[in-house]
């Protein structure tokens, strides 16, 4: 998808016209199903402008050009992408990341600067190195750039208009040069070599022919998580990181000069939704650490998603990925590095009423845990708590950290890497629940996702099967509102899920013994092929993905029209922990079904028990 598609001579036109932006504006809307913010169209009167002028001066007539073009299964945008054919004829594309900066500093990290963006100075990925990152990332995930013979050559660079180059400029620092020298950075001072980049790489040919193989989705299937963790343990290259996710990762590193070098305490917290990248960088972070000789151990609190790392990997390496209340006996810098996945659930004490005293440690879970390491990275999203006990969040552990003398850095990652990148849904689904008013209230049926309503179960289920056996991953879940029983003699599973005359198993209960064959354990369920024949429940679903999820939306939480508010009702949950909490019930009900529902790569797939809640969700849908 993209905002706008061109000849290069009908965008110069139209930025002399005055027409550009309305023309972007408008084609965002129709592709992205929302507008766009006002600092955004702001940023395009600035930058366009003088890219045009760029454009004519280098005499571009027929290439093609593309704007605000959407990255194959994630939301990040490319700026610009000129199409044509080089001098010897081979069809090409130039990248353009385009910045409005007019200063920079030094950072710490290697791929880093500071410069005043929004409200404030912030650490940023060098505009080369962002540009060369989707040049990457089009050569690894669409066919047009690696499968067709000839493929497309990628070619890349940054211009940051505003900028004037100063002696020892941080934008051109040392650390930068090998980087420079392929992905050049093209400032106000440059215009003169910027032309000639452009000319030599697309100067040549119609490059309409290039921008429509370009717009052609025929992308590669989005690497999975779990596929991934393999290979990335086993030293293979590492999945690509972008924009702010590799800053979070290099701020680590930064963090690693003082907690290991100088033996300073440091945390580092990641903040960010279902989606958008927390666990890749927390397994890419564990490779990289661990193949650099830092000893690391990956941590989270949840029982199936170490479990079924720990099954994936095999005998090598697993024992370096447990669980966050190990550490109530560990030493004082055990470890130099400690990961925490899903962070949001951490509990207040590691110790429960079968801890025998000579084993408690007397101090609170996020305690032990930071005592542990040099290093501690905490992976969180505050909204993915669903369930009393579990009382993880970025203000909880910055207060923790502060209070034990550590060097805090924040990081927030806003990209999404899930709901085939469309953040427009996922900020709908926040907003549609009630969990906050910051996103959009109604969504277009054409915003990239695949989200629909089922009349029946077994409609549902048929579309989430037929989607597993074409051979994606897909699973189908439901809200905790039927009783979950134990196995029967012959190791096979009660039917409990039960709507009318459809009547499924739960995935086996984690305390489960012996299990038919072809039933997976609790904590393999996501993984194993066996899982389709079970409905999931939010405690093996949450921090899996699949191509496509499936949700029972339970009758748990409904939408009350009259009152116009979500109502909570306990009598329908069989939750026995979550129905006892209170007036907290309501919030763990809305992140659980906002946790189910963002479990989806490309489609999420609802049946609602409640037909006032569907016809809410279908009220926030555009005709």
């Amino acid at each position: 998808m993209r905002a706008y598609a061109n000849h290069c001579k009908t965008f110069i036109e139209d930025c002399e016209r005055n027409q550009l932006t309305e023309k972007l504006r408008s084609g965002f809307e129709s592709s992205f199903g929302y507008a766009p913010g006002n600092s955004e169209v702001q940023s395009w009167r600035n930058s366009l402008r003088a890219l045009a002028m760029v454009l004519s001066r280098a005499g571009l007539t027929d290439q093609g050009i593309l704007l605000e073009y959407k990255l194959p299964s994630n939301s990040r945008r490319v700026d610009c992408i000129l199409c044509g054919y080089d001098a010897m004829g081979a069809a090409s594309v130039v990248i353009i990341e385009l910045k409005q900066w007019e200063t920079c500093k030094d950072a710490d990290g290697p791929n880093e600067v500071i410069s005043f963006v929004g409200a404030g100075e912030h650490e940023l990925l060098h505009p080369s190195e962002q540009a060369r990152r989707y040049a990457q990332f089009l050569e690894d995930s669409h066919e047009a750039f690696h499968a067709d013979t000839p493929p497309i050559q990628a070619h890349a660079c940054a211009y940051l208009h505003n900028y004037l180059t100063v002696p020892s400029d941080p934008l051109k620092n040392e650390k930068f040069k090998d980087l420079i020298s392929i992905v050049p950075v093209f400032t106000s001072d440059d215009v003169d070599e910027f032309v000639n980049f452009i000319k030599r790489h697309v100067g040549h040919g119609d490059g309409l022919t290039v921008l429509s193989a370009v717009e052609q989705t025929r992308y590669r299937p989005s690497k999975k998580l779990m596929e991934h963790v393999a290979k990335v343990i086993k030293n293979v290259p590492q999945y690509l990181l972008l924009d702010e996710q590799q800053v979070a990762f290099d701020g680590v590193y930064s963090a690693l000069k003082n907690g290991i070098h100088n033996r300073t305490k440091q945390v580092v917290i990641i903040n960010g939704g279902p989606g958008t990248g927390k666990s890749v960088i927390a397994i890419n972070l564990a490779a990289a650490l661990l193949a650099s000789a830092y000893s690391t151990h990956y941590v989270t609190g949840s029982k199936a998603f170490t479990e079924t790392l720990r099954n994936i990997i095999g005998a090598r390496g697993s024992d370096l990925f447990t669980y966050s209340n190990n550490y109530m006996q560990a030493l004082p810098d055990a470890v130099d590095v400690l990961i925490t996945d899903e962070a949001h659930r951490i509990r207040d004490v590691s110790s429960n009423r079968f801890t025998p005293a000579s084993k408690k440690s007397g101090l609170k879970q996020v305690e032990e845990l930071i005592r542990a390491a040099r290093v501690n990275v905490f992976l969180i999203d505050d909204d993915q708590i669903v369930r009393p006990g579990e009382i993880g969040s970025a203000s909880y552990i910055r207060k923790y950290a502060t209070d034990l003398g550590c060097n805090v850095k924040e990081y927030t990652l806003e990209a999404q890497f899930r709901c085939n990148g469309s953040e427009n849904f996922v900020q709908w689904l926040t907003t549609g629940l009630g969990i906050d008013d910051a996103g959009p209230a109604m969504i277009s049926p054409n915003n990239g996702f695949d989200f629909q309503i089922f009349d029946s179960p077994t409609a549902l289920e048929d579309a989430i099967k037929a989607k597993a056996e074409s051979g994606g991953s897909a699973r189908l879940m439901a809200g905790f509102c039927w009783p979950w029983s134990e196995p029967k003699k012959d190791g096979t599973l009660v039917e409990d899920v039960t709507i009318g005359a459809f009547s499924r198993p739960w995935n086996a209960r984690p305390d489960a013994g012996r299990l038919a064959t072809g039933i997976p354990k609790a904590s393999l369920w996501a993984h194993d092929k066996g899982g389709i024949e079970q409905v999931g429940c939010v405690y093996t679903a949450q921090g899996f993905e699949f191509d496509y999820a499936g949700v029972i939306f339970g009758d748990d939480l409904r939408f009350d029209p009259v009152l116009g508010q979500w109502v909570a009702d306990k009598t329908k949950s069989c939750d026995t922990t979550v129905k006892r909490s209170g007036p907290d019930l309501e919030q763990f009900l809305k992140n659980t079904y906002r946790v189910l529902m963002s479990r989806g790569m490309k489609g999420c797939y609802v049946h609602f028990l409640d037909k006032d809640t569907e016809n809410f969700f279908r009220s926030k849908i555009h005709a």
